[in-house]
């Protein structure tokens, strides 16, 4: 009898994306968090779509996986793809499915702060209709202020669009020029020391990797302006959160918009909880119908096609730079490196 390939899938799919599966696979949902229970099911699966830490470790009690699909975009702080390349298994993601969608809400983070809206509306419900006098603070317009953008690629890009249609001034930096936004005239290029000290609003998106881990630390967040807000939609591990914390305690910043932390879910006795000038949202970057159901289409058909032993659309810049995607195809098991 002919087995199908087995799926394992960390998240509820969208149905568009599991009736794509299903034709030719067994697609298996496993929504708990346990690793236990992840591994269960990875001793036989072909293909994992989820954004479980892939290592050598779990690479070892998947023998038979062929794709690694992760849903997002950013894969670098979790997936071993250097392990995967070396035992023939494709790393897939999901770019452009979630670019527009991240930069609504890091424009929604900005307009929370520059507005204060969380604070207005606990005071509509807990205390204006029994104050004498206003005691809400005055807000802050965006327009003409200064917008510095950590990592102008396909977020960043998006971001800087909305941002100039709210009027703002965009700087940004990035280890690679975007020529593109710069002869568009959408952003300008700054030194990383210069885009602190300049900018009002200061939003990240930048993987996270060794290079950029704690990028933001005491020092950087001393050259920040007294009046500027940090926004983070990337990472926690980018921002140095102690010292964030307090730089929020003592004033070295107005305040902070916070999508994505150290340690998630956020801990309970984090002082970040208590602090009233700051934005927290749960890591809800991609969190709209639209975009799961985008992300989960590339997540699936990708893992159709390795499944069928076709190249996938979506693998990561790592794994499409070191070797001929030709040289995947029909293959196995782990594969001989090409040198070109």
């Amino acid at each position: 009898m002919l087995v199908r390939p087995k799926v394992v899938s960390q998240f509820k799919l969208h149905q568009d994306a599991m009736k794509i599966l299903e034709e030719v696979a067994e697609v298996v949902v496993v929504p708990s968090l346990s690793h236990e229970d992840l591994m269960a099911e990875m001793s036989d699966a072909d293909a994992l779509i989820g954004a479980a830490k892939v290592d050598k470790a779990f690479l070892n009690g998947a023998p038979r996986l062929k794709i690694v699909a992760s849903f997002g975009v950013g894969y670098q702080d979790r997936v071993d793809v250097e392990a995967c390349t070396e035992r023939g298994i494709f790393v897939t993601y999901t770019p452009n499915a979630l670019s527009g969608t991240v930069a609504e809400l890091t424009m929604g983070l900005i307009l929370c702060l520059a507005r204060a809206i969380p604070v207005a509306d606990a005071y509509v419900r807990r205390r204006w209709w029994r104050s004498k006098a206003k005691s809400l603070p005055l807000g802050l317009d965006i327009e003409g202020k200064t917008l510095g953008i950590l990592g102008l690629g396909r977020i960043g890009y998006e971001v800087a669009k909305r941002a100039k249609a709210f009027g703002m001034r965009i700087l940004y930096y990035d280890i690679v020029r975007n020529s593109k936004a710069e002869e568009e005239g959408l952003a300008s290029y700054a030194s990383f020391e210069e885009l602190l000290k300049a900018s009002d609003f200061f939003t990240i998106h930048v993987p996270l990797i060794p290079e950029t881990r704690k990028m933001i630390g005491e020092r950087e967040l001393r050259l920040m302006k007294r009046s500027a807000y940090l926004i983070n939609m990337a990472r926690g591990g980018i921002i140095d959160e102690e010292a964030l914390c307090k730089a929020l305690a003592e004033g070295w910043i107005a305040g902070a918009g916070l999508d994505v932390f150290t340690i998630e879910p956020l801990p309970k006795d984090s002082p970040l909880i208590k602090m009233k000038n700051v934005v927290l949202t749960p890591h809800i970057g991609s969190a709209t119908v639209e975009a799961r159901r985008r992300m989960a289409l590339m997540n699936a058909t990708d893992v159709v096609r390795v499944l069928r032993g076709e190249e996938p659309i979506n693998i990561v810049p790592e794994q499409r730079r070191r070797l001929p995607l030709k040289a995947w195809k029909g293959r196995e098991g782990p594969l001989a490196m090409s040198s070109d």
